[in-house]
């Protein structure tokens, strides 16, 4: 990178979880340039906002960028062709200067006013998230670790760098298939993997249907969306290993909560639901909307600072200064409470957010991209139970008057505009004008309520 970067240079990476996906999470930051990892389900126009609004001058890649892409960047290195290798081949070996201080990536996060935001985590964020993760969650040297989610996410590599420190092996999947994760479980003898709640439902049908051999497992860890009770008893029982819930997001680097031994509290379903307790170093605190620390088993904003928490998001000082307050508290947007043993549990989200298979939708991008329809004269966007994902995506939509529409032609119209992870799930149509408050704001726990009457908390 030496010969075609200068030091602090932005350089995006666009491919599927590989062994060169790994050396250049590694290498880009080491070399004192800011990686900046791309989402593969973004579709096009993300892609393009993430790499302009980054400033992104080298694209590496394993596919075919299409003249969009490789039209805003100086230079596209290709993974798949060879490229990328002869490019090191040809390159002396450099130690560039980087202090922990140091910016090592920008990782892009939904935004709830539209669009997406560059998290700044430096070298010291992602050491403390290593600590953290060593200290919470010991790992062993002769521990296999498997990388199944999605590299390109904060916590599809929050265990890599405590891996690497202890001697422990990283052994990476492509994409995630339940059958072939299990295959290298038996085949690789894997120790310990991550997987959001509907990657722990599929792996548990995937082993009920075709057993495998997968004694090796020590852990497994879950995490981006709670887990349903029921998976999460069937899990323990198939997997017979201890059973880890993680909480976090992109801007904690992004360890913040760690429940460990959850199958040992199968018989109390209430402390079951819980995230966790902070790892040593970090702070937890709920508040209420004036910023007063609440006291134990009131419900209030949750509230974490430590040396995970983001310097900030790129070039957005006014969102920067909403999330961080001056004494380093992260506002994250999720509503819960802790009890008397430091135990945190969430009930519900401050933030405009749906949780689908792991991803974070912001419904303020879904709600853009139906706006966009000629026909649309109003739309809302919330999350409703899903037994695969979670929360699935739904839309309520307010014809204009004389425009018939139907939920194919809204689902159809955002494909290709947003990611397929955002694009509804399903589409409800209305005569009436969606309800508003006083100032004028659509009230969207009045049309999501009946989707979740009778369920304990307002996230699944």
């Amino acid at each position: 990178l030496e010969s075609i970067s200068e030091p602090g240079d932005r350089i995006a990476l666009w491919a599927n979880n590989s062994d060169y996906y790994l050396e250049l999470f590694l290498g880009i930051p080491c070399a004192n340039r800011a990686i900046v990892p791309h989402n593969t389900r973004w579709a096009i126009p993300e892609l393009v906002y993430a790499t302009e609004d980054a400033g992104a001058k080298i694209l590496i890649t394993d596919r075919d960028p299409g003249p969009e892409l490789s039209g805003i960047v100086d230079r596209v290195i290709r993974i798949d062709t060879g490229e990328y290798e002869d490019l090191l081949a040809a390159a002396p070996e450099a130690e560039p200067a980087i202090t922990p201080d140091t910016l090592a990536g920008l990782f892009y996060t939904g935004g709830t006013t539209g669009a997406s935001k560059g998290v700044m985590l430096t070298h010291a964020n992602l050491m403390a998230n290593a600590v953290h993760t060593q200290l919470a969650q010991p790992l062993l040297e002769d521990d296999r670790y498997l990388t199944m989610a999605p590299m390109f996410h904060a916590a599809g590599v929050y265990c890599t760098l405590s891996v690497i420190w202890v001697g422990a092996a990283n052994v990476v999947q492509p994409a995630f298939d339940p059958s072939v994760t299990l295959d290298l479980v038996q085949a690789e003898n894997i120790t310990g993997a991550i997987a959001v709640p509907s990657m722990l439902a599929a792996m548990v049908e995937a082993q009920t249907t075709e057993p495998r051999d997968v004694s090796s497992l020590r852990w497994l860890s879950h995490g981006a969306s709670p887990v349903a009770f029921e998976v999460l008893k069937r899990s323990c029982e198939i997997f017979g290993c201890e059973h880890i819930h993680l909480y976090g997001s992109t801007e904690l680097s992004p360890l913040a909560a760690v429940f460990r031994h959850e199958d040992q509290f199968l018989t109390d379903p209430q402390r079951a639901k819980s995230c966790g307790v902070a790892p040593p170093g970090v702070g937890l605190q709920v508040r209420n909307a004036d910023g007063t620390v609440l006291p134990i088993g009131e419900v209030g904003e949750v509230t974490v600072r430590g040396p995970n928490v983001m310097v900030g998001y790129w070039n957005k000082p006014d969102q920067t200064a909403a999330a961080l307050d001056a004494n380093g508290w992260y506002s994250t947007g999720d509503v819960g409470f802790l009890d008397a043993d430091g135990y945190l549990y969430l009930v519900d989200r401050s933030k405009d957010m749906i949780v689908s298979g792991g991803e974070n939708v912001y419904c303020t991008e879904v709600e853009d991209a139906i706006y966009s329809h000629p026909g649309v004269l109003e739309a809302t966007v919330f999350g409703i139970p899903d037994e695969q994902w979670g929360e699935a995506v739904h839309a309520v939509v307010v014809p204009r008057d004389g425009i018939h529409l139907d939920e194919a032609a809204i689902i159809d119209h955002c494909r290709g505009k947003i990611g397929g992870y955002k694009v509804p799930k399903s589409v409800s149509f209305q005569a009436d004008a969606l309800p508003k408050s006083g100032p004028g704001k659509v009230l969207k726990r009045e049309l999501r309520a009946p989707f979740w009457d009778g369920k304990d908390r307002q996230i699944n």
